[in-house]
């Protein structure tokens, strides 16, 4: 069976939008030469007025791609560096995002924002490192952040053919990942719905973006002795508050792994939201990087802020133990 990558599978997903609408395009910088490796090809086979190189101004190229949405054209903008979205945050959370709500619906905005490569690279340092989902979560833009290959395939396709703004962020912890797929079967998977990728009894871990990864290790490792279910929301807003339900009816307990920062970050809102409306028998935790983190250029420095696997091992074991 063909080996598809998590990068490949971001390729596939725009190639195949681009071929079945006219109106899906590329902006981006360095997009013709596919410095992200998720363009390639694309400019060869579509040409530059679909695949175009725009200047090093993020501020401009967003809110060019507002216009063009509004004028019939689904963009997708990509973006290098994660950081580069707090230069667009204006023109995503009040702008592209608004139209449609302030229009009554009259004037629909399509974009998609493509984050190749989010989160911690190795010697990015400070300004690169970030992983910004939590805020547009919390402006209400439809927030997602595949795991695998197949989802960051299925969930791309989704935002393109979206009519509101969507922003999909792409873990660098994810980059690397590889899975045995029929292409035949590839197919769009919906924003908002969730996946157990595995089932169990004793405690609800939801770990977002790669760290599902992470909690599937940690899980095998305690098969013997405590069964967890790993839940991996996909989409962070609209969240599928029903499926996590479903999920604590199993187990009444929750564990939370995230990526972002602590305070005001998405594992502080799952577990608010858990706490507030469903079944939980025993104190819920998150495991994240520490409040208002820097990821700094030394590695061993940089590895030290973020989520571990014996963290959330601890973590399991002590909500399992909590009554």
């Amino acid at each position: 069976m063909p080996i598809l990558s998590y990068q490949r599978a971001l390729n596939r997903a725009l190639s195949a939008e681009m071929e079945r609408d006219p109106a899906v395009c590329v902006f981006g910088e360095d997009i013709g030469v596919a410095v992200s490796n998720v363009t390639t090809g694309l400019l060869k086979r579509f040409g530059p007025e679909r695949v175009i190189d725009m200047p090093i101004s993020e501020q401009a190229f967003t809110s060019f791609a507002t216009g063009a949405a509004m004028s019939g054209s689904r963009p997708v903008v990509e973006y290098q560096i994660p950081a580069l979205l707090f230069l667009a945050f204006e023109q995503i959370a009040n702008q592209a995002h608004k139209f449609s709500l302030m229009t009554g619906g009259q004037v629909k905005v399509p974009v998609t924002y493509l984050l190749p490569s989010s989160g911690s690279r190795v010697g990015w340092a400070g300004q690169h490192s970030d992983h910004p989902y939590s805020l547009f979560a919390h402006v209400g833009v439809k927030t997602v952040v595949p795991a695998t290959p197949t989802d960051a395939y299925g969930l791309l396709v989704s935002a393109i053919r979206d009519d509101d703004p969507v922003i999909v962020f792409g873990p660098a912890g994810a980059v690397a990942r590889r899975e045995n797929v029929d292409f035949d079967a590839l197919a769009p998977v919906p924003l908002g719905v969730s996946r157990v990728h595995r089932p169990g009894t004793d405690v609800t871990v939801v770990a977002v973006g790669h760290l599902v990864h992470d909690a599937l290790a940690v899980a095998e490792e305690l098969a013997d002795t405590i069964s967890v279910e790993v839940f991996d929301p996909r989409t962070l807003y609209p969240f599928d508050w029903t499926g996590l339900e479903a999920s604590l009816e199993r187990t009444g307990r929750l564990v939370v792994v995230d990526d972002s920062n602590r305070t005001c970050g998405i594992g502080g809102e799952i577990l608010a939201t858990a706490a507030e409306e469903m079944r939980l028998i025993a104190p819920p935790k998150r495991v994240t990087r520490p409040d208002g983190a820097v990821l700094p250029f030394a590695r061993e420095l940089d590895l030290a802020l973020q989520p571990t696997r014996s963290q959330l091992r601890a973590a399991i074991e002590t909500v399992a133990k909590g009554r």
